[in-house]
C-alpha cells in the first residue's frame, strides 16, 4: 500500500474510530523534581467517529478537549483505556505501525501560523508528508497542486508564499492541505478557527463541509464555543474537568439540553440582537473551574450546579441514555429537575 491508497473500510455497522475508558494523567513534579501531584486531564472518556460523521466537542478552556485529541492520536499514549480506529487497537502499536496508522487520522491545530513553519514555502509545507511516507518527487508535485486546488489556494500564486505573506484564512487552509495529503479518514480540529475572524470562521466551516461531502471524511471537531461546534457536527459531546457530560444530536441538545453545565454554556452564547439578549438567565457557571489537580469528588460540576446534593458528592454520575441517542451524567438532569 502506498501513501496514498485508500486505507480499508471499518467493518460494516462498525465505528471508525471507537475510544472505550481513556484516561490521561500528567505528574507535576515541584522544584528539585519531587512529586507536587497528578493532573487528571482526561478520566474515563469513551465516545465513537463513524465514517463521514462530525463529533463536536465541547467545554471551556482546561477540560481536556485537546488532551482527549492528543490521547487519540498517541502523542502521548493514554495511561489507560483503548483507542480503537478501523478495529485496531492504536494503544498496542508499536512505532512503525503506529506511523503507519496516522497516515490516515491527521490533525489541524489552533494557529495557522504557529503550526506552519516560517521558512517554508506552502507548497513544501504541503509536501512534507508525502516526503515522510516516501512519495515519489513526481507524484508528490502533482499531489500538491491538486491540494492547494482543493482548499481554494491558486497554486500559481500561492506555491511559494511563505506563512508570512498569506492571510490567517490562507494560512490555516495550507494546514488543512497538508493534513489532506496523505488521504485520510479522519481530520481531528483542534479550535481550528477559533483564532480566525468571523468572516474567515464562516469560509473555513463552509471549506471543511465541502471537503466532508467531497472525500467521505469524518471529523473530530474541538471548540469551546458550543454554537459554532453545532453548525458543523451531526453529535456534540460536552466535556468539563476531564469527563464527558453530555453526548447526542447537536440538534437535539441545543434545543432541549440535560446537564447544567450544557444549559450554562448556551447561556453563554450572546444573541445577535441585542434587544433580545440571552435567551434565559444563566445561573449555572458562575465561578471557576477547580483545578484538575485536585478535582471534586463524586460530579466534577457539583461545585459549580445549582442542583447539587449530597449523592453529587459521593456517587460519580454515569452516562446514561434519556432520549434516543441523547446520554448524560447527571444525578439530577434537567428533564426531571422538577421532580
Amino acid at each position: 500500500m502506498t501513501a496514498l491508497d485508500e486505507p480499508p473500510p471499518a467493518a460494516p455497522g462498525a465505528p471508525l474510530l471507537e475510544a472505550r475508558h481513556v484516561v490521561q494523567e500528567f505528574v507535576v513534579r515541584d522544584h528539585g523534581g519531587v512529586r507536587g501531584g497528578v493532573v487528571q486531564a482526561v478520566s474515563d472518556v469513551s465516545f465513537e467517529v463513524r465514517e463521514g460523521e462530525t463529533l463536536g466537542i465541547v467545554g471551556e478552556t482546561g477540560s481536556g478537549k485537546s488532551t482527549l485529541a492528543r490521547s487519540i492520536l498517541q502523542s502521548p499514549r493514554p495511561k489507560s483505556g483503548e483507542v480503537r480506529f478501523r478495529g485496531v487497537e492504536l494503544t498496542k502499536l508499536r512505532k512503525g505501525e503506529l506511523l503507519d496508522a496516522r497516515r490516515h487520522v491527521q490533525m489541524v491545530f489552533q494557529d495557522p501560523f504557529g503550526s506552519l513553519d516560517p521558512k517554508w514555502k506552502a507548497a513544501r509545507i504541503v509536501e512534507e508528508p508525502l516526503l515522510a511516507y516516501g512519495v515519489g518527487a513526481a507524484e508528490r508535485g502533482r499531489r500538491v497542486r491538486e491540494l492547494l486546488d482543493l482548499v481554494g489556494l491558486d497554486p500559481s500564486l500561492y506555491a511559494d508564499r511563505r506563512p508570512r505573506q498569506l492571510s490567517g484564512g490562507q494560512c490555516q487552509r495550507v494546514a488543512i492541505a497538508r493534513a489532506l495529503a496523505l488521504s485520510p479518514a479522519l481530520i481531528i480540529c483542534d479550535e481550528a478557527v477559533s483564532s480566525l475572524d468571523v468572516l474567515i470562521q464562516a469560509q473555513i466551516l463552509n471549506l471543511f463541509e465541502q471537503l466532508r461531502a467531497e472525500l467521505r471524511l469524518a471529523y473530530l471537531f474541538i471548540a469551546h464555543d458550543l454554537a459554532l461546534v453545532k453548525q458543523v457536527s451531526d453529535r456534540v459531546a460536552v466535556m468539563y474537568l476531564g469527563r464527558l457530560c453530555e453526548v447526542g444530536p447537536a440538534e437535539e441538545i441545543y434545543r432541549q439540553p440535560l446537564h447544567h453545565y450544557t444549559r450554562g454554556l448556551l447561556d453563554s452564547i450572546p444573541s445577535p440582537d441585542p434587544k433580545v439578549g440571552r435567551r434565559r438567565p444563566s445561573e449555572n457557571l458562575g465561578g471557576e473551574p477547580p483545578s484538575p489537580l485536585d478535582p471534586p469528588s463524586g460530579c466534577r460540576f457539583r461545585t459549580r450546579c445549582p442542583r447539587a446534593e449530597e449523592r453529587c458528592a459521593a456517587e460519580v454520575p454515569e452516562l446514561r441514555t434519556l432520549a434516543p441517542g441523547h446520554e448524560v451524567a447527571c444525578h439530577f438532569p434537567l428533564e426531571h429537575a422538577a421532580v
